[in-house]
């Protein structure tokens, strides 16, 4: 079993970047699978997640700047992140929701001018 996050970067204030989380060793298409973040020093914050069907879900404060999907094919989950803010400076990491797999590396995402 495998989650393998990519696609963040340095991007400055107002950018978008597009995540990626390759998953493998599971049936991907069974699961709710969704996105996470954490700042160092901070526990992790649930950002979006994804059913089976395609219906999503987000945190409050990040409805309409960041959109989730997936491609069941590919085993592959997405997150489109468009106006970036400094605060969303953290590693983003994706799981199944609820979580039942070890956590990947994470991706990288920071947001500075």
């Amino acid at each position: 079993v495998q989650l393998v996050e990519s696609g963040g970067g340095l991007v400055q204030p107002g950018g978008s970047l597009r995540l990626s989380c390759a998953a493998s060793g599971f049936t991907f298409s069974d699961y709710a699978m969704g996105w996470a973040r954490q700042v160092p020093g901070k526990g992790l914050e649930w950002v979006s997640g994804i059913y089976s069907d395609g219906s999503t879900y987000y945190t409050d404060s990040l409805k309409g700047r960041f959109t989730i999907s997936r491609d069941n094919a590919k085993n592959t989950v997405y997150l489109q992140m468009n106006s970036l803010k400094p605060e969303d400076t953290a590693v983003y990491y994706c799981n199944t929701a609820p979580v039942t797999l070890p956590w990947g590396q994470g991706t990288q995402v920071t947001v500075s001018s």
